[in-house]
């Protein structure tokens, strides 16, 4: 076999390739969305509520930054927010925060399960729950029911 026919083989079929990617770039475009929602719910449900100097402060980019993703979020009817008040959910928010974090879950205890450190697993969840498929999360979810049984 040539070098040449060798990359051949390594490629993909046309249209799976380009549905790969698709789904990559559709995956990247919601994921700020998730990782706000998700945030946004935590803090919420664990401080009363979620400032925009929270955001900015854990996602370690600044004001401008925070307030140009909620006026996006809120336009496209996933938070609502009003000057020098708390940021709330909308149900559509609320919604796919729920969505975000049983995927996290789910990619973090897998993580977990095939003995990736809690640190590294944390880490590594957060940017894989945005691009792993519903197959691969249902299997993933399977090998964790039958660990736990």
């Amino acid at each position: 076999m040539t070098d040449q026919n060798a990359a051949k083989s390594r490629l993909q079929d046309v249209s799976s390739q380009a549905a790969g990617f698709d789904r990559l770039r559709k995956a990247r475009q919601t994921e700020v969305a998730e990782d706000y929602v998700e945030l946004i719910a935590d803090l919420l449900a664990e401080e009363g509520e979620a400032r925009a100097v929270d955001l900015a402060e854990r996602f370690g980019v600044s004001h401008a930054t925070v307030n140009k993703t909620l006026a996006r979020l809120s336009r496209e009817g996933f938070v609502q927010t009003r000057p020098y008040r708390s940021i709330f959910l909308t149900e559509k928010g609320a919604a796919l925060a729920v969505r975000s974090r049983k995927r996290h879950e789910i990619v973090l205890g897998f993580l977990i399960a095939i003995g990736v450190s809690p640190d590294t697993a944390a880490i590594d969840a957060e940017g894989i729950e945005h691009h792993v498929s519903n197959e691969t999360l249902d299997v993933f979810e399977k090998i964790l029911a039958k660990k736990s049984s």
